[in-house]
Order: C-alpha cells, then sequence, then structure tokens
C-alpha cells in the first residue's frame, strides 16, 4: 500500500490528501495550517497508519525527495514500535503530544521529533547513519537549546536534546551535551527519561503558538523588524541587558526637548553586548515624531538618523531595507553625511544622531586625507565636525556615540575618546553640552570644565550576540594577549558546555563540510570566511583574501542572498577581511588564520610578516590584534580556525589547542 502511495505521489503528481480529506489527530482547528508537518497525542500517533503520517509530512513539504520520505518511512515505523512499548511500560505517556517536522516560528529549521511529557521535552534529530560525527551533535544541540532558553513554553522545564542515529548498533552515551542513541530499543530511554514527572503536562496549544518562541535576533532581521515597526522578539536576558540604555537614552531626548539643551551620549559595550542595536531601536523611537522641531527652510523633517564610518555595515543594512523603502533614510555613512555637512551651513534634518564605533572616529590628519575637493573640511575630526553640525539644529539635540573597546583597526582611527572631549570643549557654546556616560569613560573628561553626568546604565558588559554563552570576549582576550593558557582552558570548557564552539583544523574541506552540515536545515543561517587583509599566504590554500578580490564583494549580497545565490557567504566561496565584517556577524565563522599574526615558541605574537600598512600607523602591533579580535567574535554560535599546514603556524595551532580549542577531525 506504502509503494502505491509513493508511486502516485512521485510518478503521476497525484495529492496523496487534501485539507478535505485529512486532518492530523487532535489537531486543534486553528493549527490545521500551521508550522507543523504532524502534531498527535503519542497514542494517536501509534495508532495512525503510516501512510497518512507521510501523507501529512508531505503535504507539509511538497518538495519533500524520494529519499526524504524513504528517511521518514525507516525511522518513523521504528519509531511507532518504540513508543507502543513506552506506553506498554508507562500507560500515562499515551497523552504525550508528539511533534513531527516542527517549523520553529520565524526561522526555517525543523527538528525532526519532539515529545513532551510531564513538564519533560525531548528534541530528536533522527539521522540516517550508523555512527554521529560534531556537526549533527551541535546540530542536536542547538535545537535543545533554543527551546529550553526562547520557548515560553518550556521555561522552567526540562528540554534533553537527543542525537538518533537510526543505522547506529552502540550503547547510548553522551557528549557535548546531547543524548547520542541507535533507535533500536530507544523506549527504555525514553521511558528513563519520562517516568520522573517534573511538572504539568505541556498544553500544546501554548505550545504551537507562534507568540511563545521569542528567540534573540540577528542584527540584519532586527534592523528588518524595526523598520517595519514589528514588535522585536526578546529573551529575558536581552532585555535586561539592553533596555535600561534605551530607557536613560529616552530620557534624555524628553530632557533635551523640554529644556532646549544638547546633549552627548557615550554607550560603551564590550563586543557582542548590543549596542548597535541599541542604537538602531533609539533612531526607531516612535516618541521624536512628536519631538522634533519644524525647519525654517520648510524641509521635511528626520526625527533621527543611524551613522557609521563603517560602510559595508552601512552597505547590508541598507541592502537589507531597500525593499522596505528605507535604506538611505535612516542608515547613512559617516563620509558622506560629513561631505553633505561641510559644503555649507545647511541644518541637519535630524535631532538624534547616532554614530557607531565613535572610538574609531577619525583624527584631523584622516579627515583632511580622505576628503577631497575644495570643500573639503580642513584640520578637524570627525568629532569636531559632528558637533559643529549639532549645533545647527534648532533648540536641541542628543548625539549618542556607540563605543567598544579594541576595535580600532583603520588608519587614523587611533585617536580615541579624548576626540570627542575636544571636540565639545571647542565647540560654540560648551555650556550648552551635556555629557553622560559610565565612570569608565567620564574618566577622559575629568580634567574638563564641562558638565558630565555618570550612567550605569550606558556600559553595556552583558555579551548577548552569542546566545546565552557570556565570556566569549574574555576567552579571545584571554587567548591573544596570552594571559593563563589554564585561564583559556577553563572558558573553553565553560563555552564549550554551553554550545559556543572554538574549533581549529589545518584541512579547509573539513571544516567547510562540519560547518554544512551542522547548518543543512537551516535555510536561513549565515556562515562564511574570514581572514585578515594583511596576510600573504592564504590565497595559495584556497582562501583568496587577495585585495582586488575582496574589492570586488559585494557585502550586502553577501550577508543576505539566499544559499544559491553565487554572492551568498553561504557558498563558503568567497572572502571577507575585517573591513567587512566590523559591526556585523554571522551564525558561525569560517576563520582562515594567516601568516600576519603568530604565536612564537618565546610565549608572544608577532605580526613581522604581516603586509605593509599604507599611512601613519601608530601601533600596527595593536592594529593587528584588534584584526583578530574582531574575527574570533564574529559567530554567534562559535568559530572553526582553519591553519594551513605550514610549519611558521605549527606554534600558533599547538598554542590554540593548549587554550582548550577543540581539534576538528
Amino acid at each position: 500500500m506504502l509503494t502505491y502511495f509513493l508511486f502516485l505521489y512521485f510518478c503521476l503528481g497525484v495529492p496523496l490528501m487534501t485539507e478535505d480529506n485529512f486532518k492530523p489527530p487532535s489537531l486543534s482547528s486553528k493549527y490545521r495550517e500551521t508550522n507543523i508537518g504532524w502534531v498527535s497525542s503519542l497514542n494517536d500517533f501509534c495508532q495512525t497508519p503510516l501512510p497518512k503520517i507521510l501523507t501529512a509530512l508531505s503535504n507539509f513539504i511538497p518538495d519533500a525527495s524520494y529519499q526524504q520520505v524513504e528517511a521518514w518511512e525507516k525511522s518513523l515505523s521504528i519509531l511507532q514500535k518504540e513508543c507502543i512499548s513506552l506506553i506498554k511500560l508507562f500507560d500515562k505517556s499515551k497523552d504525550f503530544s508528539i511533534l513531527i517536522e516542527y517549523e520553529i516560528p520565524r526561522e526555517s529549521r525543523r527538528p525532526d521529533v519532539v515529545i513532551l511529557g510531564y513538564g519533560v521535552a525531548l528534541v530528536l534529530e533522527l539521522k540516517g547513519h550508523s555512527n554521529p560525527n560534531q556537526a549533527f551533535i551541535d546540530q542536536a544541540f542547538a535545537y535543545g537549546r533554543d527551546l529550553q532558553f526562547y520557548h515560553g513554553e518550556c521555561e522552567g522545564k526540562e528540554v534533553i536534546a537527543l542525537l538518533v542515529m537510526v543505522g547506529g548498533n552502540f550503547s547510548c552515551f553522551e557528549k557535548d551535551g546531547v543524548i547520542i542513541s541507535p533507535i533500536k530499543d530507544i523506549h527504555l530511554l525514553f521511558l528513563e527519561k519520562f517516568q520522573i514527572e517534573k511538572g504539568a503536562l505541556f498544553n500544546i496549544d501554548n505550545f504551537l503558538s507562534t507568540d511563545s518562541y521569542r528567540p534573540l535576533p540577528t542584527l540584519i532581521r532586527a534592523a528588518r523588524a524595526l523598520f517595519k515597526h514589528e514588535p522585536l522578539p526578546t529573551i529575558k536576558r536581552a532585555s535586561a541587558a539592553t533596555d535600561p540604555a534605551i530607557e536613560a537614552i529616552s530620557l534624555i531626548a524628553r530632557e533635551a526637548a523640554t529644556k532646549k539643551t544638547r546633549h552627548l551620549i557615550l554607550l560603551n559595550g564590550v563586543p557582542g553586548a548590543g549596542k548597535t542595536l541599541v542604537g538602531l531601536r533609539a533612531v526607531h523611537a516612535g516618541y521624536l515624531d512628536d519631538l522634533a522641531i519644524p525647519r525654517s527652510d520648510g524641509k521635511k523633517t528626520i526625527p533621527a538618523v543611524f551613522l557609521s564610518g563603517n560602510g559595508p555595515l552601512v552597505e547590508v543594512l541598507q541592502h537589507t531595507l531597500r525593499s522596505l523603502g528605507g535604506g538611505k533614510t535612516f542608515v547613512r555613512g559617516v563620509k558622506d553625511y560629513i561631505k553633505t555637512y561641510s559644503k555649507s551651513n545647511s541644518i541637519p534634518p535630524e535631532h538624534l544622531l547616532v554614530s557607531d564605533e565613535a572610538q574609531r572616529a577619525w583624527d584631523s590628519e584622516q579627515v583632511t586625507a580622505k576628503h577631497k575637493g575644495p570643500n573639503r573640511p580642513i584640520n578637524k575630526s570627525e568629532p569636531e565636525l559632528f558637533i559643529e553640525f549639532a549645533e545647527r539644529i534648532p533648540e536641541w539635540c542628543v548625539f549618542v556615540g556607540l563605543i567598544g573597546s579594541g576595535q580600532e583597526i583603520h588608519v587614523g582611527e587611533e585617536g580615541g575618546i579624548i576626540q570627542w572631549r575636544k571636540a565639545i570643549e571647542g565647540c560654540r557654546d560648551p555650556s550648552n553640552w551635556t555629557i553622560h556616560a559610565s565612570d569608565m569613560m567620564l574618566n577622559d573628561f575629568l580634567e574638563s570644565k564641562l558638565s558630565l553626568k555618570s550612567n550605569s546604565t550606558l556600559n553595556l558588559d552583558t555579551e548577548i550576540r552569542y546566545h546565552l554563552t557570556p565570556k566569549v570576549h574574555e576567552y579571545v582576550k584571554s587567548v591573544l594577549h596570552v594571559e593563563n593558557v589554564e585561564n583559556s582552558k577553563s572558558i573553553a570548557k565553560e563555552l564549550s558546555s554551553s554550545g559556543f564552539r572554538f574549533m581549529i583544523t589545518r584541512n579547509l574541506d573539513a571544516a567547510k563540510s562540519y560547518i554544512s552540515r551542522r547548518y543543512e536545515d537551516s535555510p536561513e543561517a549565515r556562515y562564511g570566511i574570514l581572514a585578515s587583509s594583511k596576510d600573504k599566504s592564504l590565497v595559495d590554500y584556497g582562501v583568496d583574501n587577495s585585495f582586488q578580490t575582496t574589492k570586488r564583494l559585494k557585502v550586502g549580497p553577501w550577508y543576505n542572498d539566499p544559499q544559491d545565490s553565487p554572492f551568498s557567504c553561504r557558498q563558503l566561496q568567497t572572502v571577507v577581511t575585517e573591513f567587512s565584517s566590523q559591526g556585523l556577524e554571522l551564525d558561525f565563522a569560517l576563520i582562515a588564520w594567516g601568516t600576519d599574526f603568530v604565536y612564537e615558541k618565546t610565549g608572544s605574537w608577532t605580526n613581522e610578516k604581516s603586509r605593509g600598512t599604507r599611512g601613519h600607523v601608530r601601533n600596527p602591533f595593536q592594529l593587528r590584534l584588534n584584526v583578530y579580535r574582531v574575527l574570533m567574535t564574529r559567530g554567534r554560535d562559535g568559530a572553526v580556525i582553519f591553519l594551513p599546514k605550514l610549519p611558521y603556524l605549527d606554534t600558533t595551532y599547538d598554542y590554540f589547542l593548549n587554550c582548550g580549542m577543540q581539534e576538528l577531525d
């Protein structure tokens, strides 16, 4: 009978079932067209003929391949028998809910099977192989982690990730937070996990509600949602880390509008703490519309603008928002903005200006060198120019500078925070300005006579980019500053237990294979190759980081295009350097480590083989260190570092192993 069904479906194109003649058992009417292939009680699953279940799955995923349907048939036929055995041993389990091909809301990922019991959820990833590999393990872990921490119905309950090898024949074991088991006799594992009741039975209606799942959004998704005025999905940890800063900026803006004053806000934070997200949220705050003052020239007033000297970040955000009609309205490049308002005394249409990576603002020498033409600004730094423009804005303004640490990677970016103090001191009316920042930032202003207000909420010290792993920045700092190998190893172990992995390999194809397999069921996941711009050896090992090649790269499509696009990062062919990755993020990074920053037997790093840096650089070694800090902190789930088989890199490879990085087979 099953063969007949498959023949009709694949050879004749005849629908196996229609909405009129089939409804999944026990499925509420409001979920009949929801994001799931099959949902029912465990008892109904066991009693339903397999062809009906396959029909439902095939209707839900109409482009499923013949191999996929065969895999369903093989694994689900065994799973039915195992669940029947479970019910015989534990009668209460017949009321459990089982979900097959459950599509996680707002994403395209689908764990194969989820079984919901009394306060316990089992998330099964089924593989038709005999033995597991690291990619499969990490894929299963991510499903368990995301449901545990981002799904409201799972809060306070236990979520267990299982990797089930359908063709396996081995004893069950646990690795990296995932239970790995053959499918044979898996009902005994189910019994072990389910028979100890840890709460009420899951409410299936609540579980399937799209509002119940609130993942931490990527920067690009967040920008898209903000511009469409959609509520941002959030989790408690992300809100706790960033909402106080948003509230502080809002209060300062309202005060400025009421008292007709001017304010400089310096918001600092560690990499991955959400500084850019805070800036984007501040720019799109609805209350600003009511506070704007009409301009005398009659030009339309725009409440706020997000400025960045990071060209690739601007390009990616504009590419993301272009279909919504606002790419260049709310996100603009610093250089273009300065060019526009340095030509004349024209008045900016905004009241709130946000400058990303403000600590990297160009000094006067770099501004003079980079702005060509008769109207170019001379002998003024970017901070001086911004404050000058801000003072033209009628009645009130707020300038928000987002400050990162150790992010200076360009020539002319080494002036630091002190430039902002000098800009306020030298402006037309310093007495009308108030500087708001954390105590850390205000240290550079203590010798001035400016009005200072300390605010601890303007220091973002919690990493939220990396899901629920708070020590990525600390680990990278420990490795790059050679602080303590044992401490690095301890942090690496903690990161790994949370699902964030730093792995290393000398085989580029192995790295690509791992990443492709790990995200094979996540079409929206972003992963790609990163490399330093100053290395001169990688091109001989399959990583083309040459200047001309990376110059031609279209970063908007690289970050945004689907996998089948030749421009997509998911192709794992084209390379972005630090200049095209700073301020942006990927789900996973493949870092090609070059010979421009190498760990020596003496116990320190060297940049002696770095390609020359044009222009005046005060500390080329520090810039190299900053570059690799940027590269190592781009991945939300982790990174695999590829080191070519060069004897010169052997010591670096050994050092990474000693620091607790995991060797990728």
